[in-house]
């Protein structure tokens, strides 16, 4: 397995549109950008940050999100999201995670994956 070093970083940008809503995902009954539309977009920015440095076969999953939605953003309005891989620990990554939109911060936290042998651990859950 190669050795993923801290500092990788990662960027997002996307539009907000009715299917990142509150109302859509089922998490509020407004149409503004929903908290789990925030929390995949800050996962998949860290999952896309460090792809390119895992070897052929390998893969990364989820494991802890600690995040902050401080304000709420509307449908058609552009939101970036940042990564920084923080700590490296054989298998185990942490990031911080921040997301504006264009007036400003919308939301910020940590988030924590593990590296995967994807043959392995889908096998695994096989069995």
């Amino acid at each position: 397995m190669r050795i993923i070093l801290p500092g990788i970083k990662g960027k997002i940008e996307r539009m907000v549109s009715l299917d990142d809503t509150a109302s859509k995902y089922g998490s509020g009954l407004i149409e503004v950008f929903a908290t789990p539309a925030m929390v995949a977009l800050m996962e998949k920015t860290c999952l896309e940050s460090v792809l390119p440095h895992l070897e052929k076969g390998f893969n990364t999953v989820g494991t802890e999100i600690c995040v902050k939605h401080i304000k709420a953003t509307p449908v058609g309005m552009k939101v970036t999201c940042e990564s920084e891989l923080t700590v490296a620990d054989d298998r185990k990554l942490s990031f911080t995670v921040k997301a504006w939109d264009e007036q400003g911060e919308i939301g910020h936290g940590t988030h924590e994956r593990f590296i995967i042998d994807t043959e392995k651990f889908i096998k695994k859950l096989q069995q």
